[in-house]
């Protein structure tokens, strides 16, 4: 990050570029932000030291390896009482086919986006874990039947 610990444009432009391809190498990265490599590296490294990189993952397609079908589940709890929230986020944190979990407002606690290999695991899931989790009340699916958009990429102020 610039000296002063506050994004400049180059910071943003190394976020915008490892949004695009965290593989890219280092000196192909600070070519395209007009940096010479070692401090393209130094500010990444910073940028990691910070937080404002949490991570690199590689983005899997869920038809290619088995988990194309998605859903999202809403999900309301019979009370809202901290001993009920906290077991049923602790059972969702451990499930794999749970891709996102946010505690929502409205008329539902939770929505839960879920990806699994089709509709026969998605019942699997939706009976033998959501319809035993102690303090579930009731849940909604809603399946998408066309992807409009789908980025990890955050705006960069």
């Amino acid at each position: 990050m610039a000296q002063s610990g506050i994004m400049d444009s180059i910071d943003r432009a190394i976020l915008r570029q490892l949004q695009r391809d965290s593989s890219i190498p280092n000196q192909e990265l600070a070519a395209r932000v007009g940096l010479s490599p070692s401090p393209c590296l130094r500010r990444v490294r910073a940028l990691e030291a910070s937080g404002a990189i949490s991570g690199y993952v590689a983005i899997l397609d869920g038809a290619a390896i088995g988990t194309g079908f998605e859903a999202f589940v809403e999900v309301r709890l019979e009370k809202q009482s901290e001993a009920v929230a906290q077991g049923f986020e602790q059972t969702i944190r451990g499930r794999d086919e749970v891709l996102e979990c946010a505690f929502i407002t409205g008329d539902y606690d939770y929505l839960l986006k879920v990806a699994v290999a089709d509709m026969a695991a998605f019942h699997q899931f939706m009976s033998q874990v959501l319809g035993r989790q102690p303090g579930v009340a009731n849940t909604r699916t809603i399946l998408p039947v066309k992807r409009i958009k789908a980025t990890t990429a955050r705006r960069i102020a």
